[in-house]
């Protein structure tokens, strides 16, 4: 198994890597909201298909416009000291976009706390 994340290295018939920065794939449920929407609002839930430091690529439920400001919230896989559950949340740019997928450029970010009982509620519901 090819663990590389070498990005000088030219995709199969592609050109070569042009982010600066390594992705990972990391497969997690994950909210977006568009921020001062001109229209009706655009909400929606999707699935991360990579992370990197500068951004993320993720599932959608409608094509988001480009260059247009979003908010992202990512159910993190690591805990706290093994015990609590976190959040990822991030503010960036579309910066590519099709029918079910879009990329976002992160220009800010933090880690949350979230709640046990959130999380009961939600694995309730579900």
């Amino acid at each position: 198994m090819n663990t590389s994340t070498d990005s000088s290295r030219a995709p199969i018939g592609g050109s070569p890597e042009r982010r600066g920065t390594n992705r990972f794939p990391v497969c997690e449920d994950v909210r977006y909201r568009l921020i001062q929407a001109r229209t009706a609002k655009i909400i929606g839930c999707g699935t991360t298909l990579n992370i990197g430091s500068g951004g993320i690529l993720f599932t959608t439920e409608e094509k988001l416009p480009i260059g247009r400001m979003v908010e992202l919230s990512v159910n993190w896989p690591a805990r706290l000291d093994g015990i609590c559950p976190l959040q990822f949340v991030a503010t960036g740019r579309v910066i590519r976009s099709e029918a079910q997928r879009a990329a976002v450029r992160i220009e800010r970010y933090e880690f949350k706390t979230r709640s046990m009982s959130g999380m009961m509620t939600a694995a309730a519901a579900g």
